[in-house]
């Protein structure tokens, strides 16, 4: 993947403050001079024929205090950042203290907009399912994990007449370091709220670029099967871990059988706004725009693709790629276990 030459495309100094709820003159703004903006959901979406990208934004307050904040362009470099929060509505029934709502991951699906996001509450991280239209207002459909999970992405069609998603259970641990996990499953729900787990996909690759491993941003429907971009962690530096990105294939009648992984990583941190920040070392990419979709909503293999990504949890970048070279690089001779 190459850099956009405008990198970082977002920085704090981007979003705009914004107020509190209620809005009056004696409440201060809840986000204002803000720490850091990163990790953003994307979707390509069409408005009036006129086509634009959406992100939502993690954006970090001083207080350390997570919002998502929506975001829009018209050539996927240049974004207009919206001076409000997006609010869940339905959120506040659930009963149980949420400290942050982040990592926001955008699939289009039966002609709505899904949005798979990481929780934080008292018993770990959770994953919480919303649905929009017209991104104006935002529904909470309900809490959609059991256990200490994170990287949840929705596949952007049933497949075998089950909706499928991929998640990454927080069951290994870095030294001296967060829960984080080492294994992508594929899991399989009837409507949505309830899921149940189908396969491990793949495995974290010890000693090597990608030992700990999560999802990206969802998976591409392409006539090779579905592609994936994930982010490994390489965690044996003893002065820092390593965020780097990954591509992998899965069938695409059977999303359980991984057909393709790419042995080297395909983006990882070497700009200034990359290795310094925040957390330093750090490309996580979240969100990905397809230029050219054929019929049946392949993806053309000649095709632009944007990869939006968190830079040392600080700041956005956009790299630029093809969907061919993303499966170039899932048939390279993969080191290790699937």
């Amino acid at each position: 993947m190459q850099r956009h030459p405008d990198n970082p495309i977002l920085t704090r100094s981007d979003i705009p403050d914004i107020p509190s709820l209620p809005r009056d003159p004696f409440h201060p703004p809840l986000l204002h001079d803000v720490t850091s903006v990163f990790n953003p959901g994307a979707i390509e979406r069409t408005d009036a024929e006129a086509r634009f990208i959406t992100l939502l934004l993690r954006v970090q307050d001083r207080s350390r205090e997570t919002y998502l904040v929506p975001a829009h362009s018209s050539d996927g470099v240049s974004f207009h950042v919206e001076p409000r929060i997006v609010e869940f509505r339905g959120l506040e029934k659930l009963g149980r203290r949420v400290y942050h709502v982040y990592d926001a991951r955008i699939t289009r699906l039966e002609g709505a907009y899904y949005i798979l996001f990481a929780m934080d509450m008292d018993d770990g991280c959770q994953l919480g399912l919303g649905r929009t239209e017209h991104f104006e207002d935002f529904e909470f459909l309900g809490l959609v994990s059991d256990e200490d999970i994170r990287n949840g992405v929705l596949f952007p069609e049933k497949v075998g007449g089950l909706y499928l998603r991929m998640d990454r259970p927080n069951r290994a641990r870095h030294t001296g370091g967060p829960t984080s996990g080492s294994t992508i499953w594929l899991s399989a729900s009837d409507d949505l709220l309830t899921w149940r787990p189908v396969a491990p996909l793949i495995d974290g690759r010890f000693h090597y670029w990608d030992e700990f491993i999560g999802s990206g941003p969802p998976p591409v429907k392409t006539r090779e099967g579905w592609l994936h971009i994930y982010h490994g962690v390489a965690g044996h530096f003893g002065s820092s871990a390593v965020y780097q990105a990954g591509v992998m294939l899965l069938d695409l009648d059977d999303p359980s059988k991984v057909i393709g992984r790419c042995r080297r990583n395909i983006l990882e941190p070497r700009e200034p706004y990359e290795l310094a920040g925040q957390v330093p070392n750090v490309v996580f990419p979240s969100g990905l725009i397809v230029e050219k979709v054929e019929a049946e909503g392949f993806a053309a293999a000649d095709s632009p693709v944007k990869v939006y990504y968190g830079a040392a949890d600080t700041a956005v970048g956009l790299a630029e790629t093809t969907i061919a070279e993303l499966l170039d690089a899932c048939a390279e001779d993969a080191i290790g276990s699937k």
